[in-house]
């Protein structure tokens, strides 16, 4: 079994649509609908383990910016019924009401963590991954790297 450390880079994600925010928007923050901006942060899950991302700067046009390194204990292979993916779920920040959940993209790394495991270390490098909203609509792009390392 190797032990090693996950490391998954958030850099940024563009055009994400908070449809609930769109919709309800000037409801919930008391603002005019055009001066909402969102608030986005993600909450990374491997396994039975999680993390919680800072709040996304706000990029050129409709860009977010994270450059935000998240990182995991790992073993591999892991138990036998284990999917090994990661899942990202993008949440939009609320000041006077709950956080809205906005969408999630899932990334299956069972090959990096393979050549990992057998080279020392393994990168899938910077990609774009669709954003699914809850009514399984695209909603937007979010750009992430994964890097494996073993543990010497």
């Amino acid at each position: 079994m190797a032990k090693g450390t996950l490391e998954v880079l958030l850099v940024n994600a563009h055009d994400i649509k908070d449809r609930e925010r769109n919709l309800l928007g000037c409801l919930y923050c008391l603002n005019p609908c055009n001066a909402i901006k969102m608030r986005p942060y993600v909450v990374v899950q491997f396994g039975n383990q999680e993390s919680t991302s800072c709040v996304a700067d706000q990029g050129e046009g409709k860009k977010l910016v994270w450059n935000e390194k998240i990182t995991f204990e790992v073993e591999y292979p892991g138990l036998e019924d284990q999917t090994y993916k990661l899942i990202l779920r993008i949440i939009d920040k609320h000041k006077i009401s709950d956080d809205n959940f906005v969408g999630e993209t899932t990334i299956y790394i069972k090959d990096v963590l393979s050549m990992g495991a057998e080279k020392g270390k393994a990168q899938l490098g910077t990609q774009k991954y669709r954003v699914v909203s809850p009514d399984n609509s695209y909603s937007g792009e979010i750009s992430v790297s994964v890097t494996f390392t073993l543990d010497v």
